[in-house]
């Protein structure tokens, strides 16, 4: 039970810790939103997002599925945040031990940063979503098979 309280209180990211911490002055602020808006995406793609979410943004929802905005601009519309009421039962758990533990970060620089200077070089284009989502796709299978779901 005590698992279940933290994870309901939980804030995975925030833009705005990047934008105070070692955010680059060369580069423009959207590129902190660019790993958040790429979670995002995800989620949205396999429905893990909560009822108030698709309340919220059915529009903003609609318009991503028709990549009509893009992964920078969804996350930019809710101001780069990525909590726990975003997301349905499901969305949390798997939120919490993939992103939440480290494990999408690191994914994301293995498979988009490599050589580039940080997270905010990464590009926002469908391409780069593409490769990280057939690399979170493999992490969503393990964890189903982690929790007995699979």
């Amino acid at each position: 039970m005590e698992k279940k309280a933290e994870i309901q209180k939980t804030i995975y990211d925030n833009a705005k810790s990047h934008f105070l911490g070692n955010f680059p002055d060369s580069l423009p602020i959207e590129q902190a939103y660019v790993h958040i808006g790429m979670y995002l995406r995800y989620i949205i793609n396999q429905y893990m997002y909560s009822a108030y979410f698709e309340e919220e943004a059915s529009i903003q929802i609609f318009r991503f599925k028709r990549r009509e905005i893009s992964c920078t601009i969804l996350s930019e519309i809710w101001d780069g945040y990525l909590g726990f009421e975003l997301f349905n039962r499901q969305g949390n758990m798997f939120t919490y031990y993939y992103y939440g533990g480290g494990l999408y970060h690191n994914d994301y620089h293995e498979v988009l940063v490599k050589t580039l200077p940080s997270i905010y070089h990464v590009t926002d284009s469908w391409e780069n979503y593409e490769k990280m989502k057939a690399r979170i796709d493999m992490r969503f299978q393990d964890w189903k098979k982690l929790v007995g779901a699979a």
